[in-house]
């Protein structure tokens, strides 16, 4: 995997994914930047809820359970000191559809969070604080 990252001005820089992507990445005004584009520690949040979020939906998919719509809410913690790395991350799962079972959802938070979740997996090895939660919302 290779990614580049530009210095474009400022305190903004434009990533580019090895798979042809771009983002645009800005600090806030205090820090020089123009707020014109995501942070990278809220990137690094966001990269780690799609990987679990790409794992729950791929397992729910193959226990042929109906979901209609799955989000992930993460709220993470960070080190009031330099660098202020996450100390704690929780990441909750909201996932509707019709006749969900509780212990396949369940399992797929599991199975994500302990074996299939790179990211999560790699930042609960940094020290970093995981949890994981879910609900489940009955469509109709």
């Amino acid at each position: 995997m290779k990614a580049k990252v530009k210095w474009v001005d400022n305190a903004m820089f434009l990533g580019e994914s090895g798979s042809g992507h771009s983002v645009v990445m800005d600090g806030p005004e205090s820090l020089g930047g123009r707020n014109m584009g995501i942070r990278p520690m809220e990137m690094l949040l966001i990269g780690m809820g799609g990987c679990a979020s790409f794992d729950v939906m791929s397992i729910l998919k193959k226990s042929r359970q109906q979901v209609s719509a799955c989000h992930a809410e993460l709220e993470a913690e960070r080190a009031d000191t330099v660098p202020a790395v996450f100390t704690a991350i929780n990441i909750h799962f909201v996932v509707k559809g019709q006749s969900l079972k509780d212990k396949q959802v369940k399992r797929a938070v599991e199975l994500s969070a302990e074996k299939y979740c790179s990211a999560s997996i790699m930042l609960g090895k940094g020290g970093v604080e995981i949890s994981h939660s879910y609900e489940i919302l009955e469509e109709g």
